[in-house]
């Protein structure tokens, strides 16, 4: 990860952008430093609309949307307007979106927070992957997931199955993508980290945990993304 990326001229998307202090702040500031153009999707306009006016204070092309994106309709719809933003496609793909819970013991567990979970992180992830594929293809560009490291082999499962299958999902969708995309020139990876070192995290769960730094996240990001992470594909790094 010692090259040296660059990516003006090149449009990255991510996807379910949260508020600053998160990871997609740290992410979105890494992309920006090195010349991108952004296309940024959160829950609502103004949650995306927070990043681009820095953005574009900072001289920096950015688009801001809404959009639910679990909602196949009102992503196909963003898709038609994302391609006019970006007429030589999408370089970088990154799907943020998600959310963690406890499930409790399976017999124990509430329906609902299963359906929940799969649905901000898994069903997020397939419906945006749907929606932008072509544009990423355009590009022969790259997608980067964000699974957990609970869901790689040894991974902590006991009272969070509902968590952590969502985030297997993940994993499966994308190797799928990898796979099916080859030809293509598409590359698909996931990340996989342990608790990121953020604010909210930080609040709910002290400052005696071992947390893995929003700007060490970036910067795998930016590697996966970048041409120079050559013919990685199809594969899953555990971060912390």
């Amino acid at each position: 990860m010692t090259a040296v990326l660059d990516f003006a001229g090149k449009t990255v998307l991510v996807a379910g952008i949260g508020k600053r202090g998160q990871t997609g702040e740290a992410i979105v500031d890494a992309f920006a430093d090195r010349g991108a153009r952004l296309v940024l999707v959160g829950r609502s306009a103004e949650s995306a609309d927070q990043y681009v006016e820095v953005l574009r204070v900072r001289n920096i092309e950015a688009f801001g949307h809404g959009c639910d994106l679990t909602d196949a309709a009102a992503l196909a719809a963003l898709g038609n307007l994302v391609a006019a933003q970006a007429p030589t496609g999408v370089h970088g793909l990154v799907l943020l979106a998600g959310g963690y819970e406890t499930s409790g013991p399976i017999e124990e567990s509430d329906p609902a927070v299963w359906d929940h979970l799969m649905s901000i992180n898994l069903a997020t992830a397939y419906h945006t992957t749907r929606a932008f594929l072509p544009l990423v293809r355009q590009a022969r560009g790259s997608l980067v997931y964000f699974s957990s490291a609970s869901a790689l082999p040894g991974g902590t499962v006991s009272g969070m199955s509902a968590y952590v299958a969502a985030k297997s999902g993940v994993l499966a969708l994308m190797r799928a993508v990898a796979a099916e995309e080859r030809g293509s020139g598409v590359r698909a990876n996931a990340l996989a980290p342990t608790a990121i070192r953020t604010a909210s995290n930080l609040a709910s769960m002290g400052t005696d945990m071992r947390y893995v730094d929003r700007e060490t996240i970036a910067q795998w990001v930016l590697y996966l993304t970048d041409p120079s992470s050559g013919p990685v594909s199809g594969q899953a790094f555990r971060l912390g």
